[in-house]
C-alpha cells in the first residue's frame, strides 16, 4: 500500500501556527511562528506532508517560561481543521547548553538529540504505523 507521506525539511508550515493559536490563544505559540525560525531559533526540527490528504506532522522544540528547558512537541493537523498534540512516550525534554565546558555542553547535546530522535520514532509511528519494518 503506497503511503501518501513525504518527509519536507523546509520552512515549518504556518498553518501549525495558525490552528495553534487558534486553539489555544494568540501569543501562545512562538515555536511554530515560523517568521521567527530563523538562525537564533532552536533546532531540528521535522516535518512531514499527506500530499495525497494535506495532513501534516511536524516535531519541534517547545519552551515556555525558561527558554533553556525545552522539549521536543509531535503536532498533527488533520486535513479539515484543527490541531492535535501527540503525546510521546518517555520524556523529551532536555536542557539548551550553556557555556559551561565542552563536557558539559556535549552531554547537553546528547540529551537534545536523543529527545529528538524519540519525538521522531513517535511521529513516524503515528504516520506509518508500529510495524514498518
Amino acid at each position: 500500500m503506497r503511503s501518501g507521506w513525504r518527509r519536507y525539511d523546509n520552512t515549518l508550515f504556518p498553518i501549525f501556527h495558525e490552528r495553534f493559536e487558534e486553539r489555544w490563544g494568540e501569543g501562545t505559540a512562538p515555536f511554530l511562528d515560523p517568521s521567527v525560525y530563523e538562525e537564533e531559533q532552536p533546532r531540528p526540527r521535522a516535518q512531514w506532508i499527506n500530499v495525497d490528504t494535506g495532513a501534516a506532522v511536524a516535531v519541534v522544540p517547545v519552551w515556555e517560561d525558561d527558554p533553556a528547558a525545552r522539549s521536543f512537541a509531535v503536532f498533527y493537523l488533520p486535513p479539515h481543521g484543527g490541531i492535535w498534540v501527540l503525546r510521546p512516550p518517555g520524556l523529551t525534554s532536555y536542557m539548551e547548553a550553556a557555556a559551561s565546558g565542552v563536557e558539559a555542553t556535549e552531554r547537553a547535546v546528547a540529551l537534545r538529540n536523543d529527545s529528538f530522535k524519540k519525538a521522531v520514532a513517535h511521529a513516524e509511528e503515528f504516520i506509518y504505523g508500529s510495524d514498518r519494518g
